[in-house]
């Protein structure tokens, strides 16, 4: 599972990679899509997993989503300063049925179906004792190259610790949307009580549609939604219930939010990773505002105009993928509260893996979310 020479034996036992002589790995073999190189992706054999702790489940992956940051993967060879390193087996966006659990498993068993929690933290360091294991000093990733195997594959490791059940009537493409929800719903938690403000969320790919319907499950005020390409436009008003929606390709978004919000907005969530947007989230705060960085630039660095920011004091917050969401997103979900299906428009067996990578680069037909079901 990604081992490479050198890693630090305690990191390896604790992600489950394999040692050195390969005795965590069963003979029998798994189909897996390899990210290779820029645009190279490949389906390939690999050895399947085999349980490497006590805690350890196998999941057998039936829904895997391709996330914004599988592509900064598949389209550059490097995100701000880090050096992608291929090969590797991405997608963390994963939910699927448990094949096999180790001894000391309890809250599932071999039939479950879950969504894994693709961040695997210690639970010891100074991080996770203060309650943030997504910024775990020994963090790993599921799907990150050099970290942990990821989901687009037949066959997946994770801890039990990282599988939250689903309920019988949730699908497992409703269990992988759970993940990217729950970033979003982090995300709005970040910004303090959303209810009753007025916000902004400029980028409405999967995740700022889900930062979309957050807010309004939140019970937020007039949302508005920016985007370049018209079906994720459409969609942010016809099924995620953004209140306005414009084209920042063919208007002023600013203008028209301010024609409406003359004092500006509380709340701005930047999702598509683009200096651009942040200079429109600047613009449209009022004073005491907060803007929300969900996006990931692929730029090393990004500016703010730093007379605004500080005349107005304006409150910049980076968000870290999400903290002890996702099982409130799971439950949104069931109970109907959050509706994420119209988020699922493409769906690809694992033999056309290249292809769902292409068609969510090019956002092409119409696609939100490109699905590959291993």
């Amino acid at each position: 599972m990604n081992w490479k020479p050198g890693r630090p034996a305690a990191d390896r036992k604790r992600a489950g990679l394999p040692e050195p002589d390969g005795l965590l790995y069963n003979t029998e073999a798994m189909r897996a899509a390899f990210l290779t190189g820029v645009r190279a992706l490949e389906v390939r054999e690999a050895p399947a997993p085999r349980l490497a702790r006590d805690d350890d489940v196998i999941v057998r992956s039936r829904a895997v989503g391709v996330c914004g940051s599988d592509l900064h993967y598949y389209l550059s060879d490097s995100v701000g300063s880090d050096a992608v390193k291929y090969p590797f087996i991405p997608g963390h966006e994963c939910a699927g049925t448990i094949e096999a659990a180790g001894p000391a498993v309890t809250r599932v068993k071999p039939g479950d179906t879950v969504v894994i929690e693709p961040a695997v933290s210690c639970g010891a360091c100074d991080q996770c004792r203060t309650g943030r294991p997504h910024t775990c000093r020994k963090l790993l990733f599921l799907g990150h190259y050099g970290e942990l195997t990821g989901g687009m594959a037949e066959l997946v490791l994770a801890p039990e610790r990282n599988c939250v059940p689903l309920p019988p009537k949730m699908t497992a493409v409703q269990g992988m949307l759970a993940e990217p929800l729950s970033i979003a719903l982090y995300a709005a938690g970040l910004a303090g009580s959303v209810r009753g403000k007025t916000a902004a969320v400029l980028g409405t790919g999967p995740i700022g549609l889900c930062v979309v319907m957050a807010l309004k499950a939140e019970g937020a005020g007039a949302v508005y939604a920016t985007e370049k390409v018209e079906a994720r436009l459409e969609a942010a008003a016809a099924k995620a219930g953004a209140d306005w929606t414009g084209n920042p390709g063919r208007e002023d978004v600013v203008a028209g939010i301010l024609a409406r919000e003359s004092l500006g907005l509380d709340l701005v969530f930047e999702c598509c990773g683009d200096q651009s947007a942040l200079d429109q989230g600047v613009a449209l705060l009022k004073p005491g505002g907060a803007l929300v960085v969900v996006g990931i630039p692929l730029e090393l660095r990004v500016s703010f105009d730093s007379s605004k920011v500080r005349r107005r004091e304006i409150r910049v917050q980076n968000v870290r993928r999400q903290n002890k969401c996702l099982e409130k997103a799971v439950a949104m979900i069931h109970t109907g509260r959050i509706d994420v299906d119209f988020l699922a428009t493409h769906s690809f067996p694992l033999d056309r893996a290249r292809e769902a990578y292409e068609t969510a680069a090019a956002r092409r037909d119409g696609v939100i979310k490109a699905v590959v079901t291993p």
